[in-house]
């Protein structure tokens, strides 16, 4: 790959300059994750990524209704154009302390955040600064810190960012702080529903023999639990989280859980809903509605599948420029639901690729390396040019 960027030397020079910036990439991912962003109210990490596109100096730099912030670097065509992003949200509460905690023996970052996706907003904003000081682009490269891609946040911003953008984008390269080596290229489809029961309720001595929006629920849930899927294409159910009740004397009037249902084969998820959907029709027939029981299913997330061949050109150049990193690891092809699953499922082509590696994600013990940090970045310089150059035309 690297003998394609003859005519781009300074791309060259700036990639190589990033692999001694370990510390300071560091330094930067701090900076990033001491900024609470729960995902839902990600407007303090927002402001703050705005401030750094701003003093680039990059083009049309803005922040939309839903906390994206857009900066875009003009290129010498305007499309098709590259979209780079990295979410800003995270798994964490807003009161969680987000102590750092540095293990220089074994070269570890520790922090709630730190990985996911602190590192990836970090490299996005090394990526913008090295984006900066070169020469225009072959194509326009719009560079977004999207919020919504955790939990409940179902790809929101993401969704609004390609609504906003897709007339334009040829490609898109997504990336997360943890996952140096892996490039996502297929979008994992899934499914989230919230199941609520509704019941008269009462008190659990009194009024005994009353259905209980408890009982009924972890009657489904158990019903839920014996569900059968295929292990290929690989299917999976998870029941994440269960709520209700008042009191332990109190039978219930009001319970939920929120399901993740997940699949490689849009058919088999298609199926598996109907499954699920058909379990919660046994408790809307008219013997529960006799008892003043109510269900209800609603969904509460939608990612879509998608993907590109392992032999797209974007696949084949993320593997070609990890080579040219020194990434010693073989090649590591993923399906994953990520940001990358909005421009797959509407015919982008996209993957998502990580600059470091870590561990324990979504807890408060979450780790990085940070020696890594400079060769990722250099891993995503090197891709960014190649896919402008790609879609500007300049490359055979």
């Amino acid at each position: 790959m690297i003998e394609q960027f003859a005519a781009y030397p300074e791309v060259l020079a700036a990639a190589a300059s990033s692999l001694g910036r370990g510390e300071q990439l560091a330094d930067l991912c701090i900076q990033v994750q001491q900024i609470p962003a729960p995902t839902g109210a990600e407007a303090m990490r927002a402001n703050w990524v705005q401030k750094q596109f701003t003093k680039l100096k990059l083009a049309d730099v803005s922040q939309d209704a839903v906390y994206n912030v857009y900066a875009r670097v003009p290129g010498a065509k305007s499309s098709p154009a590259l979209l780079v992003s990295a979410h800003t949200d995270t798994v964490f509460t807003a009161n969680t302390d987000l102590t750092v905690r540095a293990e220089p023996e074994n070269g570890r970052l520790y922090g709630p955040g730190i990985g996911d996706n602190s590192a990836g907003v970090a490299a996005l904003l090394a990526l913008a600064e090295m984006l900066s000081t070169l020469p225009a682009p072959p194509v326009d490269i719009w560079l977004l810190a999207n919020t919504g891609e955790e939990g409940l946040g179902d790809l929101r911003g993401m969704r609004a960012a390609v609504d906003r953008l897709q007339a334009k984008l040829g490609a898109a390269i997504v990336i997360e702080g943890m996952g140096l080596g892996r490039v996502v290229h297929r979008a994992l489809g899934s499914r989230r529903y919230r199941i609520s029961v509704h019941a008269p309720g009462g008190h659990s001595w009194s009024d005994f023999g009353t259905a209980s929006a408890i009982h009924v629920l972890v009657q489904l849930a158990a019903d839920l639990s014996r569900l059968r899927v295929p292990e290929a294409p690989r299917t999976t159910f998870n029941i994440g989280r269960i709520s209700g009740g008042r009191s332990v004397n109190t039978i219930a009037q009001e319970a939920s859980l929120e399901l993740d249902l997940r699949s490689e084969d849009p058919q088999a998820l298609a199926q598996l809903v109907d499954e699920v959907l058909a379990i919660v029709q046994i408790y809307q027939a008219p013997e529960w509605a006799r008892r003043e029981v109510q269900v209800e299913a609603t969904v509460i997330g939608d990612r879509p599948p998608g993907g590109i061949e392992a032999g797209h050109p974007l696949v084949q150049a993320s593997l070609a420029a990890l080579q040219d990193v020194g990434y010693a690891g073989g090649p590591d092809l993923r399906i994953s639901s990520t940001d990358a699953n909005i421009p797959l499922s509407r015919g982008i082509p996209s993957v998502c690729v990580g600059v470091t590696d870590g561990g324990n994600a979504h807890r408060l013990e979450e780790w990085i390396l940070t020696q890594p940090l400079g060769q990722g970045v250099r891993h995503l310089m090197l891709l960014t040019w190649w896919a402008a150059a790609w879609l500007g035309g300049e490359l055979d």
